[in-house]
């Protein structure tokens, strides 16, 4: 990234590191916080100025049901820093490179959909994601001339849908709903693992391909 960074390890980190210091504490989890200068594999989609990096034996807490925990950690972190919406991706939290895969995978499964969508004429509709991960799958396909990438939906329905760009805009959508929360009653990804039934790695990632395909409008003869 040219030019000066906005924000900086010198005069964000002591602010993030001492809001987030007694969270954790509170909280009762086992992590270390390290704020370092933003490190990205594709600048093109992600370039942060800083970034928040998380480490200890509690790192599969924080990235339980798709980083549902870091990721509230961060938005309360931008809202504290006073960040304003349109410079989000410039402050990054991440742990295990959880940021990098997700980015990596977002920007895989756009091409691949964008390919099908190419070949099949009918559109590929995404869950429902946050406004961060569908500017990555936009900016995955600016470059893409045959398709075209739109958000349709409101609040936590809000998803991506690819068409061709000699069709028009898909008219049909049906919205798919947003995760449900977790209740009360169910138990932690801490109780699995002091059960023995946990299971670690990436957090839950989601690893699946492009998401469920529907069939939309037939493309009109040009």
């Amino acid at each position: 990234m040219s030019g000066p960074r906005k924000y900086t390890v010198e005069d964000h980190g002591p602010r993030i590191r001492t809001f987030l210091e007694p969270i954790l504490e509170t909280a009762g989890l086992e992590l270390s916080i390290n704020v370092q200068p933003g490190r990205t594999a594709h600048p093109e989609i992600e370039d942060p100025d800083v970034m928040v990096l998380f480490s200890g034996e509690d790192t599969d807490i924080l990235l339980a049901n798709k980083a549902e925990l870091m990721l509230a950690l961060e938005h309360l972190t931008l809202e504290i820093l006073d960040v304003p919406s349109d410079e989000h991706a410039l402050v990054c939290f991440d742990a295990n490179d959880f940021r990098m895969m997700r980015v990596e995978e977002l920007r895989m499964t756009a091409k691949t959909a964008a390919e099908r969508v190419r070949k099949t004429g009918q559109y590929f509709q995404f869950n429902p994601m946050t406004s961060r991960e569908r500017r990555i799958l936009h900016l995955a396909l600016r470059d893409e001339p045959e398709v075209k990438s739109e958000s349709f939906g409101a609040g936590p329905t809000r998803q991506v849908v690819i068409y061709r760009s000699d069709m028009p805009v898909p008219a049909n959508i049906v919205l798919k709903p947003a995760p449900r929360p977790r209740r009360d009653d169910e138990p932690t990804d801490r109780d699995r693992r002091d059960r023995g039934g946990f299971r670690g790695g990436r957090g839950g990632r989601d690893r699946g391909g492009p998401p469920e395909r529907r069939r939309g409008p037939r493309p009109r003869n040009t």
